[in-house]
């Protein structure tokens, strides 16, 4: 009995620790990606707001040296919303920045994940284009800071 318990524990872990991961992805998307996907996908379902969208702040904190005393560094808007399919999912979605068309959409997004028949859907059609890019991004910025590298070498002079 216990092993079933941490089997179904390990599982949940998973699957937070997945769904975070799509999460995170949602909230690197363009708009434009998520409405383009939304507008591609079959079998929509009614989609109806439970809070939001909706605009705040968050205070943003900082560590001088990653070990020091924290400090408040600044704000940050940001815009959340949550929504609930007609299948019965319950989607929530946070970003950086004002756009609430973004938030609604990867809300959506996020509650299609948490359904099994429609989650490879969501994975190939939704995440794995903006996990592409993002890469891409990451790995041009990567070359372009490689190019500013500056290597310092001594040369050794025959006197002693």
């Amino acid at each position: 009995m216990a092993k079933q318990e941490n089997m179904a524990a390990s599982e949940t872990a998973i699957d937070e620790t997945s769904r975070g991961e799509a999460m995170a992805v949602l909230a690197r998307a363009t708009q434009a990606e998520l409405e383009a996907a939304w507008s591609d996908w079959r079998d929509k379902p009614e989609v109806e707001p439970v809070r939001g969208p909706e605009t705040g702040l968050v205070m943003l904190r900082g560590r001088i040296g990653g070990g020091g005393s924290p400090f408040n560094f600044g704000e940050a808007t940001v815009t959340r919303a949550t929504v609930r399919l007609s299948t019965g999912q319950v989607g929530h979605a946070y970003a950086l920045g004002t756009s609430k068309g973004k938030v609604r959409y990867a809300a959506i997004f996020d509650a299609l994940w948490q359904d099994e028949q429609t989650r490879d859907d969501v994975e190939d059609a939704v995440l794995a284009p903006v996990r592409r890019r993002v890469q891409a991004r990451n790995e041009s910025r990567a070359a372009e800071a490689a190019a500013t590298k500056v290597d310092f070498f001594t040369m050794v002079r025959g006197e002693d």
